[in-house]
Parts: structure tokens; sequence; C-alpha cells
């Protein structure tokens, strides 16, 4: 079980993570690489991957084992809530100094340990590539993120806009929750394996873990490509934040969508719907649509007239969401789950 105590003042320094983190994705995509579970969800984006790489795995399995604990240096930690992109968090990484690239490798090779990350024991590895690792040298730092550059080519970066839109969708989820009821009803609306229990959010975990943010508050970071448990740095003293699994649909994610929606609503139009998904604004259903603010808005408007979206105003923007008539066009005619 991981608790992390939450007091009033951390309380109101809860915030959501503004977009998906790239190297966060980037390293938690490789677990669902080697991973053969959810195949529903990920295994067209694994069989379309893995012919496009080229050596990356053999050097990044060096650092991020199929299971339990991997450096917290690769995936840096902020102050703020706006994701690094992959270019400045790469940059980020290779200024890691020397001291804590020796720190947090030595704990691959730890003879016996348990990750108290996840909880998993694991025998003693001692890759020899990670020997010059570990000394803090350029050349083989530049090595690690240069693989970690061809991965993210090849196994994020084609996905990237799918990523983005299942975050900022989960994200109109979660702002929804915190405008109802403020930050504990946010806490309460995550997943299932994360319970709001003040004044301490629990999660099912491999291990007892107590994490005190002692005033510095909790970043929520969503991701597309963790799975089940959520994930916390090890080291306490980092800014903490945690990672959680953003909700997937049954059917496979990276499946196009059929073509009958685009004769019933036109092209444009059936994109919009399936992009408003669980929520978004108009300026974000503008991006991720690919289309103008004003025609964002004029179909939006079109569809809450024929009853699929819901529109709420908050302040000087408003959220968009599927109605359950507009969620069961997008199903297909499919019935509506009752809970």
């Amino acid at each position: 079980m991981l608790r992390i105590h939450i007091s009033g003042w951390d309380l109101s320094r809860v915030r959501m993570a503004t977009g998906p983190d790239a190297l966060w994705e980037t390293i938690l995509s490789f677990h669902r690489l080697r991973d053969r579970r959810a195949s529903t969800v990920f295994g067209k984006w694994r069989t379309e991957t893995r012919p496009r790489l080229n050596g990356e795995v053999r050097l990044l399995s060096a650092v991020v084992p199929p299971r339990g604990y991997f450096p917290d240096f690769l995936t840096p930690s902020q102050e703020g809530s706006e994701p690094m992109d992959f270019g400045t968090g790469v940059e980020v990484l290779r200024d890691t100094p020397a001291e804590r690239l020796r720190a947090e490798l030595s704990m691959l090779g730890a003879e016996g340990h348990t990750d108290s990350r996840t909880g998993t024991a694991r025998r003693a590895v001692r890759p020899v590539r990670l020997d010059a690792l570990r000394e803090g040298r350029s050349e083989p730092l530049g090595r690690l993120i240069g693989a970690l550059r061809g991965y993210h080519r090849a196994a994020v970066e084609p996905y990237w806009p799918h990523i983005q839109a299942s975050v900022e969708a989960d994200r109109a989820v979660r702002g929804r929750a915190l405008l109802d009821g403020g930050p504990e009803e946010l806490l309460a609306s995550l997943p299932p394996v994360i319970r709001w229990r003040a004044p301490v959010l629990e999660a099912d975990y491999p291990v007892d873990r107590e994490l005190r943010l002692d005033g510095r508050g909790l970043l929520l970071q969503p991701s597309f490509f963790c799975r089940g448990a959520p994930v916390v740095l090890r080291d306490p003293l980092l800014p903490p934040v945690l990672v959680y699994p953003v909700g997937h649909a049954a059917a496979p994610v990276f499946a196009e969508p059929g073509p009958w929606l685009g004769r019933l609503l036109g092209h444009t139009r059936s994109t919009v719907l399936r992009t408003i998904g669980d929520g978004c604004t108009t300026s974000e259903l503008a991006r991720r649509a690919g289309v103008s603010l004003a025609s964002a808005s004029q179909h939006a408007c079109v569809l809450r007239e024929a009853g699929l979206v819901h529109t709420l105003r908050h302040g000087s923007s408003v959220l968009h969401t599927v109605t359950p008539l507009g969620g069961s066009l997008l199903r297909g005619g499919a019935p509506l789950a009752v809970p």
C-alpha cells in the first residue's frame, strides 16, 4: 500500500499536469513493449513499433528492467505543472550529476534488491555497459540519450496526438471534479486503484510505503502508458509526483474509426465528436481536431443542438462532453453500459 500524507496546506497545492510528460511516457511505454498483457489496448501499438526499433532495446534494457526499479533521473522532476517536452527533458537528463548517476544506477545491481518504487524483488544484475555510465562520463550518457531519442521517435512520437488527446480527456474529467467539489473531490475522482481517505491518499502498491509531502504539494500526472498501479519517484526529496493511468476504451486504441460515422455526420464533424470524447474545451477541441477555433465552436454547437454534446460554461471557457446519445453513436449504436 502506498500512503501519501496530505496536510491542509498540501491539499491547497495539489495540481494537475497540463499534458502528458514525454519522458514518463517513453519509459513507461518501454515497460508496455515487453509486457504481453493488455493486448487489446497496446497490441496494435506493439506490432507497429517493434519493426521500427534498431538496437535501442538492448541499451535501454540495462537501465529499465522489465519490472521493478528504474532510476529517477530518467524522468526528471520539476516544480511546476507544465511537463517538459522530450528535447528539454533529455537535456535535463544530460546534466544529471555524476554522483546521482552512481547512486541510482548502483541500485540496479544491488543483490536481492526489492524495489521501493514497486516492491518487486530482483536478482542481482550488473550489465557491463552500466559500469562506464556509472562513472558519469559524457560518452556513455550520450549513448543512452541517443537510445532514448531513437526509441521515442519509433514508439512514442508517431502516437503523440493520441496520447495527448487521452491525457486531455482525463484532465477534463478531473477538472469537472475540481469544479464540483474542490481538491478533495479531485482526489476522490482518481482511478479506483487510488483512494482518498482524508488526510491520506492511498494507492494499491506491492509494498508499504509512506510519502510525506511536507508542504510541497503534489503533482498529478495522468499517463497513457501507465498500467495498473500508479508510480512515484523513489527519492522522497524530489518534487512529489503521482503518475497514474488514464482510462482506455475497450477497443484497440489505435484502430481507425469505421467509415459509417463519417458518412452519417461528415468526416470533420465525426472527427469533432470523437475528439470531444470524455470532455474538452473549445480550444482543446480545435487543436486536437485540427480545425480553427471558430470551426470547432460551430461544430460543437451543431452537435449540441442535435443532443450529442453537452456544453458547460466556466468563466471565459466552456467544457464539451459527449451525451449518452452521442456516446452510443460513437459505439455504433451499442447499448449504454449500466453501472
